[in-house]
């Protein structure tokens, strides 16, 4: 894996994919399941980790820690963080990755103190802490933000009952990470319930964890007084599943999406099939083809899970470009996630953004090639759609973000036929530079 950013991605378009294509673990849980070993006083092995650049952050700052991480195979990550000792997370690493606010959790937890630097991650919108403070303060800790790093600490950490003012998945881990070693018993109201909530909540479990209610509103979590080591795999990512079916989709090809959980996959499938794409479930695997001239125009609202995905939002308004009609995309979940909008205009595309969380979408005009530049990870998946619908040539920049959540996405577009290279580049594009900045 190489995140050079000068590097770009240059795709041919107009090719129907088709084949199988596997699905890696999802970074969501791995990098969530990485941070949670802190809290493990002996040696963890964590299977089906995606090789992406937050996983390859997230080993740095825990080596950084006093403890030690590595990858020992392909997708196997060794953590043992007996030795740790330092509460202190500063730097550039933990400043440009979200998950590093998981850090905040562990720590407390483990050493009853943290200093973590706010988290960063793709900017599409503000990602206030303020759940996860409420959270750590109600188990019994005191919080002060200086100069951008967050100080806790705490004398003791004890069980309490923690109402979610809004629906969190990061305030929802870093609660429940806080909890799993602190005395007594932690509700969690109002918790998330996406997969990676229920992943992280089943490894701390695997480790002598008491977790309940995991992947439901309410969560409750019994202190224990340690946890073991063991063995432990990720789950298949949900994302990176949705982004190969939208892409099948979107060049009227017919690909088997394998080593998923089709559960996970409702609210995009039955959108899909609104559109008039093909459907098949299989045990582990989707395949998604299309057998009809032009796909419908379908309304798309994101939604905590199970709701349709914000992650899998772009990719989507990808896909409704090429929809006969006028489609509609509201986000509720983050503000201002409309900002890469401009780059799909610039390829051809007829799409209006209304305040900061509407976009409507007048389909079935033919994207053109030309040089654009990611904005944030689900950003760069959804120019990624674009250029293999689009006639011509693409040129993605800003490769950096792609690079934090897909694992060998060239490689495995190439498997499906998609014309798509690597390459070195310098400088950027003129036109290009004031995104990037």
């Amino acid at each position: 894996m190489n995140t050079n950013n000068d590097e770009k991605m240059v795709i041919l378009g107009g090719v129907k994919l088709s084949g199988e294509v596997r699905i890696s673990g999802a970074k969501n849980s791995a990098v969530a399941i990485l941070v949670a070993s802190i809290l493990v006083g002996d040696k963890c092995v964590i299977e089906n980790v995606p090789h992406v650049s937050d996983i390859v952050d997230l080993i740095e700052i825990i080596n950084g820690l006093g403890g030690r991480a590595e990858f020992v195979g392909e997708d196997v990550i060794e953590v043992d963080c007996s030795e740790l000792k330092s509460h202190v997370a500063t730097g550039e690493r933990v400043r440009r990755i979200r998950a590093s606010s998981y850090l905040m959790g562990a720590l407390l937890g483990r050493l009853k103190r943290a200093s973590v630097d706010l988290p960063g991650g793709c900017n599409f919108g503000v990602r206030p802490i303020d759940q996860h403070i409420k959270g750590f303060e109600a188990l019994g800790a005191y919080v002060d933000i200086e100069y951008g790093t967050v100080n806790i600490t705490a004398d003791s950490l004890r069980g309490n009952t923690v109402y979610m003012d809004v629906v969190s998945v990061g305030a929802t881990i870093d609660v429940m990470l806080a909890a799993v070693l602190a005395d007594g018993l932690t509700v969690i109201d109002s918790a998330a319930k996406e997969p990676h909530v229920v992943d992280v909540a089943n490894f701390l479990n695997s480790m002598g964890a008491d977790i309940r209610g995991a992947g439901t509103d309410v969560i409750r979590i019994r202190g224990v007084e340690s946890l073991h080591g063991g063995t432990f795999s990720v789950i298949p990512d949900q994302i990176e599943a949705g982004t190969f079916m939208i892409a099948a989709a979107a060049t009227g090809g017919d690909v088997t999406v394998t080593n998923i959980i089709p559960t996970h996959m409702e609210s995009l499938t039955a959108k899909l099939e609104e559109m008039g794409v093909g459907i098949e479930e299989f045990d582990e695997a989707i395949r998604v083809y299309v057998d009809k001239p032009k796909l419908r125009r379908c309304n798309v609202k994101t939604q905590p899970y199970p709701g349709f995905p914000t992650d899998l939002q772009p990719q989507m308004l990808a896909l409704l470009t090429a929809a006969n009609g006028t489609s509609i995309m509201k986000e509720n979940v983050w503000e201002n996630r409309f900002e890469y909008v401009p780059q799909l205009n610039r390829m051809g595309a007829s799409i209006n953004v209304e305040g900061t969380d509407v976009a409507v979408v007048e389909g079935g005009s033919k994207l053109i090639g030309a040089p654009v530049c990611a904005t944030d990870l689900r950003a760069g998946a959804a120019l990624v759609i674009a250029a293999l619908m689009a006639d011509g040539v693409t040129e993605i920049y800003n490769l950096k973000y792609i690079d934090r959540g897909y694992e060998k996405l060239v490689e495995k577009l190439r498997g499906l036929g998609a014309q798509v290279t690597r390459r070195c580049v310098n400088p950027m594009p003129e036109v290009l530079r004031a995104v990037n900045e």
